[in-house]
């Protein structure tokens, strides 16, 4: 009788180390930062716009522990914010642009001007990043690294660079030459983010600089070359411009 209790609470354990190894591998879906608080896994799925987000840690620093899109906001995600939400941009988005570069629901929205990704973070209820956020997030663990990509060997190697980002170049072999890739094409960062470097600039909250004319885009982009993928570049753009290379993720504070 008492090997069999043994057996039985041996296959119960085995179960709930399953479900709990299940939970952290596949993530869970959480509707609000209320539920946020009791979650123990490192991957969610945001109910509102069915993103992938995962937990970044916190800095020895200044940065706080916050949840962070595993990918770029992607144009399907963009059209349901637009048709749920009911939202209306200053300006008609141009649609016909758009799917020149971004052709499907899972490529980068592009675009974007700060306003309309304001827009969408407080309908997601969430926010941009912060640049101190992005650069760390971009990172992945890698302290002092030209680039956001590899390990420790590896972060200053701009040759390992199309395995981690759709950039200009590359000798004639870029598959993605005239276009962005759809989200998620190339390898993680070490936190398993996607497309920090290339693909497309991403906006963040703050300014350029203390004049206040420019807010600021973090990543390099399809569009240019591989100089732009450094993990510390700072792209500077008016907040009402819409351009071919310029996207945006959302983040979570804790």
């Amino acid at each position: 009788m008492v090997q069999r209790s043994v057996i039985v609470l041996l296959v119960v354990m085995v179960v709930l180390v399953g479900v709990v190894c299940a939970e952290d591998t596949k993530g869970v879906v959480v509707g609000s930062t209320k539920e946020l608080k009791g979650v123990k896994a490192k991957k969610i799925t945001w109910k509102k716009d069915g993103a992938k987000m995962v937990l970044i840690p916190a800095s020895s620093d200044q940065v706080k522990p916050f949840w962070m899109d595993t990918t770029e906001v992607t144009v399907g995600q963009f059209k349901k914010f637009l048709n749920l939400s009911g939202y209306k941009p200053d300006m008609p988005i141009n649609w016909k642009k758009i799917y020149q570069y971004s052709p499907t629901n899972k490529h980068p929205m592009i675009y974007v001007t700060w306003s309309d990704t304001i827009a969408y973070t407080e309908w997601a209820g969430k926010r941009l990043p912060t640049e101190a956020e992005w650069e760390y997030a971009a990172r992945g663990g890698l302290v002092g690294k030209v680039y956001s990509w590899g390990d420790k060997a590896w972060g200053d190697d701009e040759s390992i660079a199309r395995d981690y980002a759709n950039y200009k170049g590359t000798d004639g072999k870029d598959k993605w030459d005239q276009s962005t890739a759809t989200v998620g094409s190339f390898k993680p960062n070490g936190y398993g983010l996607y497309d920090m470097a290339g693909n497309v600039f991403e906006w963040c909250q703050g300014w350029f600089s203390n004049d206040k004319k420019f807010r600021v885009l973090r990543g390099g982009s399809w569009y240019l070359d591989a100089y732009f993928l450094r993990v510390a570049y700072r792209y500077d753009i008016p907040p009402d411009v819409r351009y071919l290379h310029l996207g945006f993720r959302c983040v979570l504070g804790l």
